[in-house]
């Protein structure tokens, strides 16, 4: 991010009580990988990608923003379930969600494309094994 400002841009960095908080209100851990990105840069877009992360703005007030109401919104509006975490949205994937049913011995948890047309629950393909290998893949595509 830092080496590439010319066409990366990132918020504010995320509090802990920010981020237990988040987890509350999704009733989901978040990875280890996700955690270091969001304490570091809060939501970040790199060139066409934009990750969602978690910030606040002063025109949604208290409103946790980002991967908090696209996760809430979706489970509402298309029946996401439950287990899985929004953390981009996208014109082909429509949703890369975190599994969060799926983690490894790391506590990480893997990507995979979520669509509400898809029967049997949505999943659509394994985008990556870990939100840290999915964004640095989407950053080195990117910028190349």
């Amino acid at each position: 991010m830092r080496a590439n400002e010319d066409t990366a841009q990132h918020g504010r960095r995320c509090s802990p009580e920010i981020i237990a908080r988040a987890e509350r209100e999704l009733g989901l851990t978040f990875p280890p990988s996700y955690r270091l990105l969001i304490e570091e840069f809060g939501s970040w877009d790199v060139s066409s990608s934009e990750f969602l992360g978690i910030y606040q703005t002063e025109a949604a007030g208290d409103v946790l923003l980002g991967s908090v109401a696209e996760t809430l919104d979706a489970r509402a509006e298309v029946g996401m379930p439950q287990e899985l975490m929004v953390v981009m949205l996208d014109d082909v994937w429509l949703f890369a969600v975190l599994d969060t049913s799926q983690p490894d011995e790391d506590g990480e948890y893997p990507v995979f494309a979520w669509n509400p047309g898809v029967l049997d629950g949505g999943l659509m393909e394994k985008i990556a094994d870990s939100f840290g290998e999915f964004v640095l893949k989407e950053c080195q595509q990117n910028l190349t």
